[in-house]
């Protein structure tokens, strides 16, 4: 077992490594050693997981090529330059709400440039809202109810009778309460801009960088307007069908009455959508595949593809040897796989391939659904390695030119995002990326207790709901 677990680390690190598909694509190279080489029966592939998450990117696509993505940038715009002051705080919302939405971390591209350029106008570090607007972006994954990973827990769990709603009123409160808190630890993170000698040295030798941020003007607003509304109300319908039971089709099967699965309802659903909003707004087809959000979404499917069919296999195939040697300590101590989430999702790159890979160990090792949800959000643990797109693109929002032979630390966005490893930025990149950890690992504990707490009933409102 050790020997495949061994060539299953690499394949993901190796895949992690050339980017892309690659991690999904390199799944496929060590389930054939795990298959060929060890002899190891392939499971099935997780086509539901996976059709659900293209039905959910393509409804997101056409919403993006209809300006519905460009008309809630302009309204995150709005509001953030309406409260300079307050922009720590209101960025997370606005990240955070961006995510909840399209089901995706990769919308919050588009507002990253205008938090950066709100925050150095009213004097703000740049580092602190950013910092953590892009992991309010990834901790609203664990929140949404159309995000892949959200919909990859509820389809492990659709056995043990757990609904959409019982993730959501966990996961909600939890994640909500666990930014606002990073919010308001952000606003103390570094020396203020006025205080900064190395800030103030630049202002007078002209280095910083006075390039307004351009938010291009929607085409058409009313057709943005209406392919967001489109959006919004096939989630609100997803959740009443995964909340309610009895609003489902039922079918009578060899005498026996069965529901429709959910993941049949979020692929009707968001299909559903994606062509209306498509035909409403008479919008090319073909224009939703060249955004942002459907290649990313795409690598997605291809990583849990992949990644998620590999490391089923590996589980499956040593079930017998995993549940004897940890079963006892994990059903005494749950946590600990809150841990091991936690440490599969910096390899993995992704919640959902994490959810995907590890979750099945959990319900065969016996831990209580609940628990499994309440661990949910320590599937948010990639910001360790500064490879998530979402952090890169943060860091290279710097609102300071480079000097010309060296960098300096004092201001962590000073740096190119892809050379923060080389030697002349070392200090300046880990200095930025420091200060993602010093918030990230902090609460991401947080946010795991506070899903325990809700789910021990501490919020006398979640406990009624989850009573109920």
């Amino acid at each position: 077992m050790a020997l495949q677990l061994a060539f299953v680390l690499v394949a993901i690190i190796i895949g992690a490594r050339l980017g892309g598909i690659g991690l999904g694509v390199m799944g496929g190279i060590g389930l054939a050693i795990l298959t060929f080489g060890f002899g190891l029966q392939p499971t099935s592939p997780p086509i539901d997981v996976m059709l659900m998450i293209a039905a959910v990117i393509s409804a997101a696509s056409c919403m993006q090529a209809a300006g519905g993505l460009d008309y809630m940038v302009k309204l995150a715009e709005r509001l953030l330059r309406k409260n300079p002051s307050q922009v720590t705080i209101l960025s997370p919302i606005v990240t955070y709400l961006f995510t909840f939405v399209a089901g995706t971390g990769h919308v919050a591209y588009s507002v990253l440039p205008v938090i950066a350029e709100v925050a150095t106008e009213t004097k703000i570090r740049p580092e602190r809202p950013l910092g953590i607007a892009v992991i309010a972006s990834q901790q609203a994954i664990t929140a949404s109810p159309i995000s892949a990973a959200t919909v990859a827990l509820l389809g492990l769990l659709a056995g043990f009778d757990v609904t959409l709603f019982d993730i959501l009123k966990i996961t909600i409160p939890a994640t909500i309460i666990g930014v606002l808190v990073g919010a308001l630890f952000s606003m103390k993170v570094g020396k203020e801009l006025a205080d900064d000698p190395e800030y103030r040295k630049r202002l007078t030798e002209g280095y910083l960088d006075v390039k307004k941020v351009e938010i291009k003007d929607i085409h058409n607003k009313r057709h943005a307007v209406l392919s967001v509304l489109i959006f919004i109300l096939a989630t609100v319908f997803i959740v009443f069908f995964g909340s309610f039971d009895s609003l489902r089709p039922a079918f009578v099967i060899d005498g026996e009455t069965v529901r429709l699965g959910m993941s049949a309802i979020i692929e009707i659903v968001m299909l559903s959508a994606a062509a209306l909003i498509l035909l409403l707004t008479r919008t090319d087809g073909m224009k939703a595949t060249q955004g942002s959000v459907f290649p990313a979404g795409m690598q997605a499917v291809i990583a849990i593809f992949g990644i998620a069919w590999m490391g089923d296999t590996f589980l499956q195939g040593n079930m017998l040897q995993l549940t004897q040697s940890i079963e006892g300590v994990v059903r005494q101590m749950p946590w600990l796989f809150g841990i091991a989430l936690f440490a599969m999702s910096i390899l993995l790159y992704s919640q959902a391939a994490t959810v995907r890979a590890l979750m099945p160990l959990g319900i065969a090792l016996g831990i209580s659904p609940m628990i499994l949800v309440a661990l949910f959000p320590a599937v948010n643990g990639y910001f360790i390695i500064p490879n998530n797109p979402t952090v890169v693109a943060a860091i290279n929002f710097r609102p300071y030119r480079d000097y010309p032979y060296r960098q300096v630390c004092a201001e962590p966005l000073v740096h190119a995002s892809r050379t923060c490893f080389d030697w002349r930025c070392h200090r300046a990149g880990v200095a930025f990326h420091q200060d993602i950890l010093r918030e990230t690992a902090a609460f991401n504990p947080l946010y795991i207790g506070l899903c325990l707490l809700v789910y021990r009933g501490v919020f006398p409102f979640t406990h009624y709901l989850i009573s109920a």
